[in-house]
Parts: structure tokens; sequence; C-alpha cells
């Protein structure tokens, strides 16, 4: 019989996927959209400035700034930050 304790995970990526492969590709989703969200308020634009710099639209970015990570692809972030003049950088290291 299972213990009526709650299971414990290492993150809440860890807690919603259902696999580990899905929980890192949650978890670098995360990632970029906080580090994107981060330049677009430290750079003063506004939602439309920031769709306008992306090729988006501004509806989209709210989107990206309200953290709905099922709306984005690793890929689409990749070229969300190539848009705004950054580079993705990646680093494998062991789980």
């Amino acid at each position: 019989m299972k213990s009526p304790q709650a299971d414990r995970f290492s993150s809440v990526w860890d807690a919603i996927a259902d696999t580990p492969e899905e929980a890192a590709n949650l978890r670098l989703r995360s990632e970029l959209m906080d580090k994107i969200s981060e330049l677009i308020a430290t750079s003063g634009w506004t939602q439309s400035e920031a769709a306008a710099r992306c090729g988006l639209t501004q509806p989209r970015i709210s989107d990206l700034l309200r953290g709905r990570i099922s709306r984005f692809s690793l890929d689409a972030l990749v070229n969300i930050a190539s848009a705004l003049g950054q580079r993705v950088h990646v680093e494998l290291e062991a789980a």
C-alpha cells in the first residue's frame, strides 16, 4: 500500500511531466521564457514594441510574458531570442 504522504519531486517540472525527457524540455522552455521576459522588461519595451522586434503579434508576446509555456516550442523560443539579438548557449551536464 502506498503511503498517504505526497510524492516528492526535485522540481515542479518533474511533478507535472510524464517522462524525464518531457520535464527537461519544460525546464528549458521555462528558462528561455524567463530570460526573454527579463530582456523585454530591462529594455523597457512595451508588448507591442517587443512584438515588432520579434516579428510576432502583441498577444503572442503577452502569452510569453504570462508564462504560457504550452504555447511555445524550444524552436520558437530560440527564434524569438535570436530576433532580439541574443544567442542561445547550450550546455550539457549529467542529470
